[in-house]
């Protein structure tokens, strides 16, 4: 899978990544560092690639609705993260590729398991 990583993860991340067979770009390779959050979507709706970050702001259907982009999955981390914690949620992300595509999805990736954003589920709590 095409992938944008954000500038808030780091080169092993990114490592991880290509080592498992995805196409990775980084928000610093690409001269975005410091952007704004509609700017590296926008590039990455360009470039069709999906968005990995640990940016909360992503989160939010309203602000970046799923199905415009070629996923966006945000990496939970405890309040106090330790390097393995986000070692162990980017390989849950990655067992998670394996098996299905995240193109139109909003995923919150954590320590061993994926919530993923269903506008149907959201309406019905609304």
């Amino acid at each position: 899978m095409k992938l944008k990583l954000d500038e808030n993860l780091g080169h092993v991340a990114s490592d991880l990544f290509r080592q498992a067979g995805h196409e990775i770009e980084t928000v610093p390779s690409e001269g975005l560092s410091g952007s704004s959050d509609e700017e590296v979507i926008v590039a990455c709706q360009r470039e069709r690639r999906g968005l990995v970050t640990l940016d909360l702001d992503f989160s939010n259907p309203l602000v970046f609705r799923p199905s415009k982009y070629s996923g966006i999955m945000v990496l939970r981390l405890p309040s106090k993260p330790s390097y393995d914690d986000l070692l162990t949620v980017c390989r849950t992300l990655l067992r998670a590729l394996e098996n299905e595509s995240a193109v139109g999805k909003l995923w919150s990736v954590e320590r061993g398991r994926i919530r993923e954003y269903r506008p149907a589920d959201w309406q019905e709590n609304a």
